[in-house]
């Protein structure tokens, strides 16, 4: 929540930005729908005298500091009851309180995802990967979990995805994609150096691009067609396991899945029905 210290330390802040931000703090709920306009008539300000004051604290312009300050509003609204996402559990905890924990974790990490979440990137997103021939999926370690686990359900709709990084194949596939093609890159942190050598070399090369991050300012933002953000309350390293960021991606594949899913609903529940007796009582059933 470092963007609400500085808003309320308004170091070298001019009278104006002083008004802006005493307004942003004191009406924080409900910024996360306010157009810039609006915020603008309401402290008797400018479109560019928020743009400046988002660039004085370091954001590239609107958008991106009303992001950050519906993250910084979420936070701050469930510091008060939210278990500790990266040291959830505690030595002594017995195994109800252990599960009591962890539920919450989840819960509060697909809250906070859903906070967070931009519908219109959210939907351009689908339309990206229902256009796409081939899909190539880039991450490591436990994203790639969650890779595989949404290569599994596009399967069920006939699309089949790729996962880039396996065998080591990565530089190959990437050399393989074409502008017909889609690459989504899953890592929470976003600074991955070949992810960042991929991005550069798709975005060169007109081949549309997804970006799953839980870093506001990763360097992948920039390099990508469409981007879908949810920043956890999770360090980098110093933590038990990635409880929480995998539970927000787990959440936005699987919302990604449910809107390709209904772009052609009827074909793919008549399909869904016609795939399951052939496994069931015909000819693909097995024993």
């Amino acid at each position: 929540m470092l963007i609400l210290e500085a808003l309320k330390q308004q170091t070298d802040f001019t009278t104006t930005e002083k008004r802006i931000a005493d307004y942003i703090l004191a009406n924080l709920p409900t910024l996360a729908n306010s157009y810039i306009k609006e915020l603008a008539a309401a402290t008797y300000t400018s479109h560019s005298a928020i743009i400046r004051l988002a660039q004085k604290l370091g954001y590239h312009g609107f958008r991106d500091f009303q992001h950050a300050l519906t993250v910084a509003a979420t936070a701050q609204a469930q510091a008060l009851t939210a278990v500790d996402a990266n040291f959830p559990f505690q030595v002594d905890d017995t195994a109800a309180t252990i599960a009591k924990k962890l539920a919450a974790v989840t819960v509060t990490a697909i809250q906070t995802a859903h906070a967070q979440l931009d519908t219109a990137q959210l939907t351009a997103t689908a339309k990206l990967l229902a256009h796409a021939d081939r899909i190539f999926l880039f991450s490591h370690g436990d994203s790639q979990l969650r890779a595989r686990s949404f290569q599994n359900k596009l399967v069920k709709i006939n699309k089949f995805a790729i996962i880039a990084e396996e065998y080591s194949d990565d530089a190959w596939n990437a050399a393989n994609l074409s502008p017909n093609d889609c690459a989504i890159f899953i890592s929470y942190t976003g600074t991955t150096t070949t992810h960042q050598q991929f991005a550069t070399y798709f975005q060169a090369h007109q081949i549309p691009t997804v970006l799953l991050t839980g870093n506001a300012q990763s360097p992948l933002i920039p390099l990508t067609t469409q981007q879908l953000i949810s920043v956890q309350r999770e360090t980098d390293f110093a933590k038990v396991g990635t409880f929480a960021s995998q539970a927000a991606f787990e959440y936005l594949l699987d919302t990604l899945f449910s809107l390709l899913y209904v772009q052609d609903y009827r074909h793919n529940l008549s399909n869904l029905q016609q795939n399951q007796d052939l496994m069931q009582h015909g000819p693909l059933q097995t024993k």
